[in-house]
């Protein structure tokens, strides 16, 4: 209901409803002191007169009660003609503007590429969707609840409809363009059929899979999973870690609080620093003095980890830094170097 026309059909609602309740109680009034009409009667006459069904007085009517009458029924022709129509406007235009922004957010789909698919929008997908949200990472989701699409429509997030077992569902949520799918149903038979159905479609994409039962990972891993979580074993573990190191844990998760100015940890491909085909050192680079930014981690061509590398490490073309930094410091490598 963001649409600013939407919202002015509401007030033009609330103001119509304002002046039948105001012509209920004139009429009521009315009846009561002009007619000498018991309460009850009084609003029998008002109803039956606003809504002109034809019923019969309560009793003969004098002089006065009949010019009141006629004064009324004028008065509610157009109150409640103008309600009417008003309300009728809204439900119209309500409908068409949500197929005009279902259409608009279907052509917003079909032309992203390169974008993250979110199956299931619940705890676990809604986290990984505000964390994609905060990186300005694109993506889509894919959720069968209709009171949860009502929400993500508040929201405006894209969002695909339907059941994401289904082949067809994959395809209108762009897999085949897309470069990473996270499956975070409930259920880990459904998230296995997730996966074996989007790695038959496009074998390149990374898939992320959600499990609640350690039997499963095996399983999606041999279905096409690249990662399998299993958040209750995180959770045990973090609880446990807060016990043996609580400090240490305290800091890992500021690091990772993510809001709209407050992103701590980035990684970043060499190319986009600079033209890797002269290799340089992390120390010829010098992302400490440029951004105040500190390389903590570093990730060669064939996947292995360096923890906080060395100033010699060389930076070959296909390799990724991980970089630590204040809000502000990631907020300039991000601006310095055009990273998206």
């Amino acid at each position: 209901m963001h649409n600013p026309l939407l919202k002015l059909f509401r007030s033009k609602i609330y103001t119509a409803l304002l002046l039948l309740l105001i012509l209920m109680f004139i009429g009521v009034v009315g009846y009561k002191y002009i007619s000498g009409y018991e309460w009850v009667d009084a609003a029998y006459m008002t109803v039956i007169t606003i809504t002109t069904v034809g019923f019969a007085e309560v009793n003969p009517l004098d002089t006065a009660s009949k010019i009141f009458t006629i004064f009324l029924i004028l008065a509610s022709v157009v109150i409640v003609g103008y309600a009417i129509s008003i309300i009728t406007e809204y439900i119209l235009s309500k409908n068409n503007l949500e197929d005009i922004k279902h259409r608009k957010m279907q052509k917003e789909i079909e032309a992203m590429k390169n974008h993250i698919i979110i199956c299931g929008f619940g705890r676990n997908g809604k986290q990984a969707a505000r964390k994609l949200k905060t990186y300005n990472k694109p993506f889509v989701i894919i959720e069968k609840d209709k009171e949860i699409i009502e929400r993500l429509q508040e929201e405006d997030m894209p969002y695909v409809f339907g059941n994401a077992n289904e082949d067809e569902t994959l395809i209108e949520a762009g897999i085949e363009r897309a470069s990473t799918l996270i499956s975070a149903l409930p259920s880990d038979a459904d998230n296995l059929f997730v996966v074996l159905s989007a790695r038959q479609i496009n074998g390149k994409m990374t898939i992320i899979s959600r499990a609640s039962q350690e039997t499963s990972y095996n399983k999606l891993k041999l279905a096409g999973a690249n990662n399998v979580i299993l958040p209750d074993k995180i959770g045990g573990d973090h609880m446990a870690s807060l016990v043996v190191i609580p400090d240490l844990v305290e800091f890992i998760d500021n690091l990772g609080i993510v809001g709209e100015r407050n992103i701590n940890v980035e990684e970043v491909k060499v190319e986009q620093l600079y033209n890797a085909e002269n290799v340089k050192t992390i120390r010829q680079l010098d992302l400490r003095k440029m951004t105040g930014c500190t390389v903590i981690g570093f990730k060669d061509p064939n996947g292995e980890y360096i923890v906080n590398p060395g100033a010699d490490t060389k930076l070959v073309p296909g390799s990724k830094i991980v970089v630590l930094g204040r809000p502000e410091q990631i907020q300039s490598l991000n601006s310095q170097y055009n990273i998206a």
